[in-house]
């Protein structure tokens, strides 16, 4: 075969093996959705009908109606303020034990050193994990809002709901960021649901809920205002009298979403690299 010399046609280009932008797109969205979806159906501990009836609905339906005659006979404040608080707070419920599952659950199950040696992107693997509890904690947040409606009388205006959704969308998606971050803990923690349960009861309190946040120290009203939920229920107590909604309570509810999401990001950095190492190790 002659020499090729530089005058000789070089022949076709090779094919650009690189995949597109919308392949990579379609690749992260497969993820995101059927890997949370997978995850839910593994890790969620409250999956089976009577576990998920039990306690993700009639257990914030029985704390709405604690609260509220407890209301009543204290005279603190008056039912709309327990009854939209109630509504936004049953949420925290499956978002913040769900999002502490879908990350401390694959430790807890031995699936953890699977999940760290996966070549995939970890922004999708992990992010995915939480719009299940999103979308959980929405549901849960609309069945209380009805029942505070059907059983308690609460009367909401009809321009109102649209608002009051975006709402609760915000706070769902806000307090899912706050499990995620809390889960991440468990890849170095061992006994992670205890940070659950304190947290849990941090946002019963704290988020002024159940109790009126002017009547709270300094310090547990700045301990409520980097806390999910505590803007979202101002905004819904706001959009139910008739105000309007308030971008700026939406807003607050995002980016604090957004400040936990980074720090979940960060711990699991942080936190993958020791357990990355101890993976290869058992699987080698």
């Amino acid at each position: 075969m002659p020499a090729r010399t530089p005058f000789m046609d070089p022949g076709p280009a090779p094919a650009d093996r690189s995949p597109r932008l919308w392949r990579r797109f379609a690749s992260a969205w497969r993820l995101v959705v059927i890997g949370g979806a997978l995850s839910y159906r593994a890790l969620f501990n409250w999956t089976t009908p009577p576990m998920f009836i039990g306690t993700l609905l009639v257990g914030p339906l029985l704390q709405l109606l604690f609260f509220v005659f407890l209301g009543r006979q204290l005279q603190v404040a008056d039912d709309r303020f327990y009854l939209l608080g109630n509504a936004v707070i049953s949420a925290s419920t499956a978002c913040v034990y769900g999002g502490t599952m879908a990350v401390a659950n694959e430790r807890r199950y031995g699936t953890l050193g699977a999940v760290l040696l996966s070549p995939r992107n970890r922004a999708p693997l992990w992010f995915g994990r939480a719009l299940p509890y999103v979308l959980n904690g929405l549901l849960i947040s609309v069945f209380t809002l009805s029942a505070a409606c059907l059983l308690l009388g609460l009367r909401i205006p009809v321009e109102a709901l649209p608002g009051l959704g975006a709402v609760l969308l915000a706070a769902s998606a806000g307090c899912s960021a706050f499990g995620l971050a809390l889960g991440a803990l468990g890849l170095r923690f061992r006994d992670v649901f205890l940070v659950s349960n304190v947290a849990s009861s941090a946002l019963l309190l704290l988020t002024g809920a159940n109790v009126p946040r002017e009547t709270l120290p300094g310090w547990m009203r700045a301990l409520g205002d980097v806390l999910p939920l505590t803007h979202a229920a101002d905004a819904a107590r706001q959009l139910s009298a008739g105000a309007g909604l308030d971008g700026r309570g939406i807003a607050a509810e995002l980016a604090t979403g957004a400040g936990y999401a980074l720090l979940a990001v960060v711990l699991l950095a942080v936190f993958e690299r020791g357990s990355r190492r101890r993976a290869t190790l058992d699987v080698m």
